[in-house]
C-alpha cells in the first residue's frame, strides 16, 4: 500500500462537511452482503445494522462493488454533490482500511475487498 498517498487521501476525506440528517441506513453495502443475478441486483443481506445514520455511508457500495464506469452511472443515477460523495468515500476508506489490515492473514476475501477499494479510491484521485 502506498501509505503516503493513503494518508493524504484520509486527511482530504476526514474533514468532508456534513450536510445531510440522518436517514435510514444498512451501512455495510460490501460484496459478500449483496445478491445478484444475471448482474442485477436481487437481495441485502446482513440487515440487522439498519438504522439512523449519515446518508453517505451507503455510498460505500460505488466503491466496495463497482468499477470505474458502473460507479459513475450510479453516482449520476443518485445525484450525489461532490460533499455527498466524498462523505461516501470517506465511509468507504474507513471499511477498507479496516478490512485490508484485520483480515490480512484470517478472510482473504475480505482483505482483498478492503485492498481493492483502497486502490478504487487511490485512482479516483
Amino acid at each position: 500500500m502506498d501509505v503516503t498517498a493513503l494518508r493524504r487521501l484520509w486527511h482530504r476525506l476526514r474533514t468532508t462537511p456534513r450536510e445531510r440528517p440522518d436517514l435510514m441506513t444498512h451501512g455495510d453495502l460490501i460484496p459478500g452482503n449483496v445478491l445478484l443475478a444475471d448482474g442485477r441486483l436481487v437481495g441485502v443481506l446482513d440487515t440487522g445494522g439498519f438504522g439512523p445514520a449519515d446518508p453517505a455511508l451507503d455510498l460505500v457500495a460505488a466503491w466496495h462493488l463497482l468499477g470505474d464506469d458502473a460507479r459513475e452511472a450510479f453516482r449520476a443515477a443518485l445525484d450525489c454533490d461532490d460533499t455527498e460523495w466524498n462523505r461516501g468515500k470517506a465511509w468507504a476508506f474507513e471499511q477498507a482500511i479496516g478490512a485490508a489490515w484485520y483480515y490480512q492473514n484470517t478472510n482473504p476475501d475480505m482483505h482483498e475487498m478492503g485492498m481493492t477499494t483502497l486502490s478504487r479510491l487511490l485512482e479516483s484521485e
